[in-house]
């Protein structure tokens, strides 16, 4: 049986890092295929590559999971800004994203933090700052000029 691929697999993997990220059940869900992992005797690292975690927030996993059993795997508040763009504009810039500025109504001839910022502007009525859309290249883990995607 040949091996079965899955093509623009770095897209697919962020698409589903992105899902993941998105309730706090798929999370407590990550953190518990981790841990059947690591029960299954797989290293720290190897979840961690596989899951697209560091190291270290693997070992949290286990320190939280050894401190207060699976309840403590579960979400906990979580501080700090929430986004600018809801979970629609979000989806909504992902496949912006994929085609060159041009076809979006820009004049740039490639994605960068200037011409996001405009779209973002034009599109949403938002204003993000040049390195806020930075940040999005680099959460989205892809280079993207001319439309065209590669990993980072």
């Amino acid at each position: 049986m040949r091996k079965l691929q899955i093509e623009a697999a770095e897209i697919v993997r962020s698409a589903i890092q992105e899902e993941l990220a998105r309730s706090e059940e798929s999370r407590y869900d990550h953190r518990l295929h981790g841990l059947l992992l690591l029960a299954a005797g797989h290293s720290c690292r190897d979840v961690a590559g596989l899951f697209g975690e560091d190291d270290t927030t693997v070992q949290r996993w286990v320190r939280r999971f050894e401190r207060g059993g699976l309840g403590a795997l579960r979400e906990r508040k979580r501080t700090g800004r929430p986004r600018t763009l809801s979970v629609q504009q979000w989806n909504e810039l992902q496949a912006d994203l994929l085609k060159t500025p041009q076809e979006c109504g820009l004049t740039a001839a490639l994605w960068d933090g200037p011409s996001l910022a405009k779209h973002v502007r034009c599109r949403f009525g938002l204003e993000l700052s040049v390195r806020q859309c930075q940040r999005i290249f680099r959460e989205l883990s892809l280079s993207l000029r001319n439309g065209a995607q590669s990993a980072a």
